[in-house]
């Protein structure tokens, strides 16, 4: 996952407000929250399968379609999107049910940030909570 990139885009124009250090801060909250939203869903998946579907490709990215089947629950589709802009392809987004989890995540900050005066500082320490 190309992971500095999908933070940088879901910080969106407040990326170019801060300054390195609380963007370095940022960057590395942004990975840490990541791997935990991650792993509290994990165990949503056990006994599950995942089918890759076929792949559409653009410019400089592929979407890779999935199917994943749970006991006792309606197969759902996620769909992955990788950059190959670098030439090594890195994923960027999911889709699941037509939701992009990017934008999803960069309306989040937008609204929290909007909330608290546009300050970094207090989305970084909302961060430190979630992953503590």
């Amino acid at each position: 996952m190309d992971i500095e990139d999908i933070g940088r885009f879901c910080l969106g124009r407040f990326w170019h407000i801060a300054t390195p250090d609380p963007q370095k801060q940022y960057t590395d909250l942004f990975r840490d929250l990541l791997v935990t939203e991650i792993a509290a869903h994990l165990g949503e998946y056990k006994g599950g399968r995942v089918t890759m579907g076929l792949a559409r490709a653009g410019a400089d990215t592929e979407i890779v379609i999935t199917n994943i089947d749970r006991p006792g629950l309606d197969t759902s589709q996620v769909d992955w999107v990788v950059s190959t802009a670098t030439g090594s392809p890195k994923i960027i987004d999911l889709l699941s049910s037509g939701v992009s989890l990017r934008l999803s995540q960069s309306e989040d900050f937008a609204s929290y940030l909007a909330r608290h005066e546009f300050n970094i500082g207090e989305l970084i320490a909302a961060m430190h909570q979630v992953v503590a």
